[in-house]
């Protein structure tokens, strides 16, 4: 792992963010992998995975709400942080940032999309008669 950049080492099973968690930045992985988990009811899924040049937590960036899931290392991991301010003023230099971000975004919300209509399905056919 390269000890000269910028950003955050990680070891593995760290968490770098934790839901619930208040947030106001968001991250970016530089190196390695990290894992996105949701818990609920006691239960914990698994959300993704992601690697380098991957983003997270930019939901606390957009809105005042807690973090929505945890985030751990997978193995040694750096992590860039990327406070609003920054955020803002990188956009204003380089627009482009705004339309990369929001291209991603818009792939996530189309895979939940996919798989609450999956899981929609699965569960209307369980109510089914047979």
């Amino acid at each position: 792992m390269n000890k000269d950049g910028l950003g955050k080492e990680y070891e593995a099973g760290a968490i770098i963010v934790k839901q619930g968690e208040a947030g106001d930045c968001m991250f970016v992985v530089q190196e390695g992998q990290v894992v996105a988990t949701l818990e609920q009811n006691g239960q914990e899924s698994m959300l993704g995975l992601l690697g380098p040049g991957d983003f997270f937590g930019e939901m606390c960036v957009f809105e005042k709400q807690p973090r929505s899931a945890t985030v751990r290392a997978i193995g040694q991991a750096r992590v860039l942080t990327v406070d609003k301010k920054n955020l803002l003023r990188q956009i204003t230099v380089d627009p482009t940032l705004a339309f990369n971000l929001l291209e991603k975004m818009s792939a996530r919300i189309r895979t939940l999309n996919q798989q609450v209509a999956w899981l929609t399905g699965e569960q209307e056919n369980k109510a089914a008669p047979k």
